[in-house]
């Protein structure tokens, strides 16, 4: 079985990082699988999905990490092309990836005690969000 369904969401942008555990575990309890995977997808070239413990510490531990390897203060040959300044964005939302899966074993996603879902936005400014979960399974 195949189920498809999406998870709307408002973001800040700027490396805004939403917790979507609950969002996803509501998907899967609904789909009715009980063993296979979950796939969580964002279709947009500025936002990313990843798992953290989701806590104020590591969160802005992420952040900063971002800053640091990628930083908003430098040029980039996007924002040349296109005037829009969120050339960071890109680069960072390549790095990290555009989605995640997690097997699905017993109705319940296998993550780990202190692992949580989480969206990312890059971009540089409040968005409206989409995200695809795709439940594969029996």
């Amino acid at each position: 079985m195949v189920v498809s369904k999406s998870i709307e969401l408002c973001t800040r942008g700027r490396c805004d990082i939403q917790d979507i555990t609950s969002q996803v575990n509501q998907e899967v309890a609904q789909s009715g699988v009980k063993n296979g995977i979950v796939t969580v997808f964002v279709p947009g070239s500025t936002g990313g999905v990843t798992t953290i413990e989701f806590e104020s510490g590591l969160i802005s531990d992420l952040q900063q990490m971002f800053e640091r390897v990628i930083p908003t203060n430098i040029a980039y040959k996007h924002d040349l092309r296109w005037g829009d300044g969120n050339g960071y964005a890109h680069v960072r939302a390549s790095l990290l990836g555009p989605s995640l899966t997690v097997p699905l074993v017993d109705g319940r996603l296998t993550l780990g005690t202190w692992q949580q879902i989480v969206f990312v936005d890059f971009d540089n400014r409040p968005r409206s969000r989409r995200l695809i979960v795709q439940i594969v399974g029996e």
